[in-house]
């Protein structure tokens, strides 16, 4: 009997075509990474908090840990419109379960479009990184399967740990994000799943999730290219490095077990800095790109609204 071959099951999201917005605009994001540019603002967001900042249009934002290894969760809006947001489980579907250079972050229905992309990635796995055989297209992973900068889990939130520990802490990622944006004139709801930068994670074989330390080092970054206007807010995460997780962020007044480090310790600001194109490089440096548009979907989704008592019975509306 003649051996068949066995073909794994292609990606779900793939290009079909040479005009696909799956293509990963490489080029363009080669380009920008490069340019010339002049500094417009700079944050160091405290360890255990969260800070909110505006970023142009065209404009460059990067995300670094001189200070030391330090994951953080990054939530995304439309700044003129922030029900358009960032969606975190298309965009892993759309890219892939961790983020890397020439990855984009898409928003959520009905806009559909970018919000930024992942310029240049300067946080390497280092010796935690596997040597493969084959080259993998998405890049580093450590012996457990695990990437960086993660789209698998979502934001650390009071209400879980109050669930599994029955105490109460104010300054998980969630808590950070919600104080961050209220000044800006939203609420919790407006809280959404992030992209955790300078994260580890992956599946186990029986596909639960697990975080690694983050491989971060004072020289580590990650640069984003701003497709729209955006409002961001970044959570400083309380696990820190995640070299001591748990959830006994409530609990670190006592006194530590000999030889173990508390999570506070592995704590960390991160800084933020937001960066212009140098004006006479601009034409040059942007040439083909375009403010991203809504897709030109109008079906109403099958349903016909009537105009008024003259219209008479529609369909499926009667």
């Amino acid at each position: 009997m003649a051996e068949q071959t066995i073909i794994p099951p292609r990606p779900a999201y793939f290009p079909t075509s040479a005009s696909s917005p799956l293509h990963p605009p490489s080029t363009l994001y080669a380009r920008i990474a490069s340019s010339p540019r002049t500094l417009v603002q700079t944050l160091n967001i405290p360890p255990r908090s969260g800070l909110a900042f505006r970023v142009p249009a065209t404009c460059i934002f990067r995300l670094s840990t001189p200070f030391g290894p330090q994951v953080g969760d990054l939530n995304i809006w439309n700044a003129h419109d922030p029900r358009e947001r960032f969606w975190a489980a298309r965009t892993r579907q759309l890219q892939g379960s961790h983020l890397r250079e020439s990855d984009r972050l898409w928003s959520c229905l009905p806009f559909m479009r970018p919000l930024c992309g992942v310029i240049r990635d300067g946080c390497s796995l280092g010796d935690k990184a596997v040597k493969q055989g084959d080259r993998l297209e998405r890049g580093e992973r450590t012996r457990w399967g695990g990437r960086c900068h993660d789209l698998l889990g979502t934001r650390c939130d009071p209400y879980v740990n109050q669930m599994l520990t029955s105490t109460s802490y104010d300054y998980h990622c969630h808590s950070n994000l919600v104080r961050a944006i209220i000044p800006y004139g939203l609420t919790e709801f407006d809280v959404h799943d992030v992209l955790n930068v300078f994260q580890v994670t992956g599946l186990d074989p029986d596909g639960r999730y697990f975080m690694e330390a983050s491989p971060a080092n004072p020289d580590s970054y990650i640069e984003f290219f701003a497709e729209q206007d955006l409002l961001c807010a970044l959570s400083t995460c309380p696990g820190g490095d995640l070299s001591a997780w748990g959830w006994g962020m409530a609990d670190e007044l006592t006194d530590s077990i000999e030889g173990q480090k508390k999570m506070k310790e592995t704590c960390n600001p991160i800084k933020v800095e937001v960066w212009n194109i140098a004006e006479e490089e601009r034409t040059d440096v942007l040439r083909g790109w375009e403010l991203p548009k809504r897709p030109e979907y109008r079906g109403m989704h099958g349903m016909a609204v009537p105009k008024g008592e003259s219209q008479g019975d529609v369909q499926g509306l009667a």
